[in-house]
């Protein structure tokens, strides 16, 4: 796993988009702990400049389950520490079981059981925060283009 990801493309202000229209078909279910409304509501303002659509964003490990089950998303991006009876590894798991929808896990945690732990569930791609913009874009175009769902 990779900590930070070399920018892809020259303009990350949301000017320069994926140019595929199938991206805004894409659609991505952001999982944040953060207690304030307004973090979680970044990320998915970032995602949207980015061109994905944003249909969800849940705040614990129960409501990310219920909400896969219901938005059915291309990609989860969990945050490993969520508030709740299961973190978001435990999350991931049970997603990955019953939806097999791949995950990228975020996470300011990087001790040795809590890596090991998420490297069991295979996930997508693992970002440490606080991350940029284009480390973002960057894993998400890495992901969508090894599953031909982007150019």
């Amino acid at each position: 796993w990779t900590r930070q990801r070399v920018p892809f493309g020259s303009d990350m202000s949301g000017r320069q988009r994926l140019c595929d229209k199938r991206v805004n078909d894409i659609a991505i279910l952001a999982v944040r702990h953060d207690q304030h409304a307004i973090v979680a509501r970044d990320l998915q303002s970032r995602l949207k400049r980015l061109g994905y659509s944003v249909p969800a964003i849940a705040c614990s490990g129960e409501e990310a389950i219920a909400k896969a089950e219901q938005v059915k998303p291309s990609l989860i991006l969990m945050d490993i520490n969520l508030k709740g009876k299961i973190d978001g590894i435990e999350a991931a798991r049970q997603i990955g079981e019953r939806l097999k929808i791949p995950v990228i896990f975020l996470s300011a945690y990087d001790d040795d059981s809590t890596v090991t732990r998420a490297q069991g569930l295979k996930p997508a791609d693992y970002l440490g925060k606080p991350f940029e913009d284009h480390t973002l874009h960057a894993a998400l175009h890495h992901f969508f283009s090894r599953n031909s769902l982007e150019p």
